[in-house]
């Protein structure tokens, strides 16, 4: 008993200690580490001494609106709503953004690309060209329209797909071609629309990762005919927990989202009496979002800034290194870097790419991992068809049933993902992170080296 009296003082210090570095905005943690010796790995001090930075997303500029928007409904007697004044600024914000067009604010990013799909009323049983990598939501879609996923290899040396690898799929019952801009890198799009333009097939933009991104000056999501983006809480900007966009410069492709979104709601339609113009589900955004998303979309700008800098930084610094090298934006792009991609030379390094990651881990860098694990169509939901009960549908409804039965090679893709290194990127890093990260990689390459090789 009096030794615990003896230690209260002890501890209540400790308490006080916290709760003013908690009133600084110091973590703990970055005390620790700062009086602690940096341990030994990999043969040589930690490379990053210090917690690698929380992304803090959202603010008291959020906070505010939210609060905003619950104080004003309630001081009203009104109830929060849909398809409100919020989400209203929200669109028209976001339009402005991609200087000019139409955009729907819906519920998630899937949603999105659903909708973008079900817009250019595709043919049931067609073919739809599909990325070999990219989130599930990416493609699901697809097959829930009745169409039939198609994926097309990436580039060599990429996760991107190419205008090859996109004609190679494509056969004469191809009704669109769906691209993905992975980790923020814009597609090559000129060949893509130069293909797609000749056969008059539409293009979807998935633009989930590349908020803002640019090719050729143009921002990704105004080359296709419809795109989809995503707005969860990872995103470049976001509405929340969830959220998604979709975005085109065609009025009737926009007319026919819009109607999807609300349960066929006779949107943009002259009709003589309410009705409903077709079957759909409710993918409504909601006020609360629109509020949380018009503060993100006025960050969105100095944030994309803070990305650039901390990959242009981490770019410089691995320029000589042996044996990996930083996937780089194709010329005449501007990407967005939702991560980084570290492509590890096989024949020069001694590990695996999930090894390195750990590793980098173990260094003291954060959000690593090896390979992007996203190749949607080895999953049950496609190699199985888990779609529609047992029918088989949409597969078994067109001239090639057994489309996807054995897993599809994709070497480049599978090739690309064995050797890449992701490191997730957001805009609370700085250029203390990115020498950090450099300097965590060059001790890496170092210490994984095959002799002679590095």
């Amino acid at each position: 008993m009096i030794r615990r009296l003896a230690l209260l003082p002890i501890r209540i210090a400790k308490i006080a200690v916290r709760k003013a570095l908690v009133l600084l905005g110091i973590e703990p943690a970055y005390v620790k580490a700062l009086i602690k010796t940096p341990a030994e790995v990999h043969g040589g001090p930690k490379a990053r001494r210090f917690p690698w930075p929380h992304r803090r997303l959202f603010g008291r500029a959020e906070k505010k609106a939210v609060v905003g928007l619950m104080n004003r409904e309630i001081q009203q007697g009104n109830a929060l709503v849909y398809d409100g004044p919020e989400e209203s600024a929200y669109c028209a914000a976001f339009v402005d953004y991609m200087g000019g067009g139409y955009a729907d604010a819906v519920n998630s990013g899937t949603n999105a690309v659903y909708l973008a799909l079900r817009a250019l009323d595709l043919e049931p049983f067609t073919e739809v060209i599909v990325p070999p990598v990219t989130d599930p939501g990416g493609s699901m879609p697809v097959a829930l329209l009745n169409c039939v996923p198609v994926p097309a290899d990436t580039a060599p040396g990429s996760l991107n797909c190419s205008v090859e690898q996109i004609e190679a799929a494509m056969t004469e019952r191809t009704s669109a071609i769906m691209v993905a801009h992975l980790a923020g890198h814009p597609v090559d799009m000129d060949p893509i629309i130069e293909l797609a333009r000749a056969r008059s097939i539409p293009i979807v933009e998935d633009c989930a990762q590349a908020h803002g991104a640019r090719y050729k000056g143009q921002l990704v999501g105004t080359m296709g005919d419809v795109a989809a983006f995503s707005t969860m809480y990872g995103k470049h900007h976001a509405t929340g927990a969830q959220g998604g966009i979709v975005y085109t410069r065609d009025p009737s492709i926009f007319v026919r989202a819009k109607q999807s979104a609300d349960r066929g709601k006779p949107f943009g339609a002259v009709v003589s009496k309410p009705q409903y113009l077709t079957a759909s589900l409710n993918f409504n955004q909601d006020e609360l979002a629109m509020a949380i998303g018009r503060v993100q979309l006025e960050k969105l700008p100095r944030a994309l800034v803070r990305r650039r800098v901390f990959a242009q930084a981490v770019a410089a610094g691995l320029e000589e290194v042996e044996g990996l090298k930083l996937v780089s934006e194709l010329p005449g792009t501007e990407s967005v870097h939702w991560f980084l991609m570290i492509q590890i030379d096989e024949e020069k390094i001694r590990c695996s790419n999930a090894e390195f990651a750990q590793a980098l881990e173990i260094e003291g860098i954060g959000g690593t991992s090896g390979g992007y694990p996203f190749f949607p169509t080895d999953h049950p939901w496609y190699t199985d068809r888990m779609v529609f009960g047992s029918s088989d549908v949409p597969w078994a409804n067109t001239d090639r049933p057994d489309l996807g039965r054995e897993p599809f090679g994709f070497p480049n893709a599978r090739a690309a993902n064995r050797q890449c290194v992701r490191v997730d990127v957001h805009e609370n890093l700085g250029l203390q992170e990115a020498a950090d990260l450099v300097s965590a990689i060059k001790k890496l390459a170092r210490y994984f080296c095959i002799e002679g090789k590095a």
